[in-house]
């Protein structure tokens, strides 16, 4: 007689997403890169009174702190990726760091647009050679950054589902377009004297910011709060199962996601017939991004039918 295969041969591994080595090193870079051009830009600022380039300090300062938090969350789930009290794995720790750098986003433009306005009730005379001099240094580091962080570190996900590396890769751009607008606002003031350039350039900077951190914010939140239903996967999984050799109704349907491009699903049938849940696992299989599926097959069903 064949013996019942133990429970050790039943358990599988939770860990769903490997990480990104490379992601990971490359954002550490950033980090120094980062934290370097803001003292400097900040200094700058103070030195030569250009209110451009102090928000472009400051915003690079919380950018220096949101990347070392992108950098410790790579840390962190690789770190507990076989810890059993993470049920589905370690990966949504990448992306409560995109969360968390998405909140420090918002307050960078609600900084810059505090200080600005207030530089435009107040105008103050501007070293602008010295300043512009330091506005291209900055924006030379922020294109340095943003190339560590490019899109083919992902290994061809791209950046809209590493949320951790799409937030550290919006903290380096927004760098670099407040970088720019510094320097058109410096020149701009320099060559027509035009002061209120400096401060003008900061609230379309502090606006353009918070856009991007809105959409970070929504996306990632929409994964920490298992919001998924929507997602196409879901709409795939009712029709396999409706075009299945066995017939069947779904009781219930829970789907999430684990890591980057990987579902888990939960899913509760009701067929007229006694049905083995291996043949609707199968059929399901054929989804590559399902990667945790769980069945339960009933005669009756105890929630309605959807």
């Amino acid at each position: 007689m064949r013996s019942a295969p133990s429970l050790e041969s039943r358990q599988h591994s939770h860990v769903f997403d490997e990480g990104d080595p490379l992601a990971e090193r490359n954002t550490r870079w950033a980090v120094g890169l980062t934290a370097a051009m803001m003292v400097a830009e900040i200094a700058g600022g103070w030195r030569f009174n250009s209110m451009a380039l102090l928000a472009d300090g400051w915003h690079m300062s919380s950018h220096a702190l949101a990347l070392g938090l992108a950098a410790l969350a790579y840390g962190a789930a690789r770190r507990f990726a076989r810890d059993p009290r993470f049920a589905f794995g370690t990966w949504k720790i990448e992306v409560l760091g995109g969360y968390t750098s998405a909140l420090c986003l918002i307050g960078v433009a609600l900084l810059m647009a505090w200080q600005s306005v207030q530089r435009l009730l107040a105008p103050a005379p501007i070293h602008y050679d010295r300043a512009i001099a330091l506005a291209v240094a900055g924006l030379l580091v922020n294109l340095a950054c943003a190339w560590l962080l490019r899109d083919g570190h992902d290994h061809g996900h791209g950046p809209h589902h590493d949320l951790n590396l799409r937030a550290a890769y919006l903290h380096v751009l927004a760098d670099a377009a407040t970088s720019i607008l510094a320097i058109l606002a410096l020149v701009g003031g320099k060559a027509w004297g035009a002061a209120w350039l400096d401060p003008l350039m900061g609230l379309i900077g502090a606006g353009l910011v918070g856009a991007w951190a809105w959409g970070l914010l929504r996306d990632s939140g929409r994964v920490l709060l298992d919001a998924e239903m929507n997602a196409p996967v879901v709409e795939e999984i009712r029709e396999a199962i409706a075009e299945g050799p066995v017939e069947a109704a779904i009781c219930d349907l829970h789907v999430w996601r684990v890591g980057k491009g990987n579902y888990a699903c939960i899913l509760s049938l009701v067929t007229a017939e006694a049905a083995d849940p291996d043949v609707f696992k199968r059929q399901l299989e054929l989804h590559e991004e399902l990667a945790h599926i769980s069945i339960e097959v009933n005669r009756t069903c105890t929630v309605p039918v959807s």
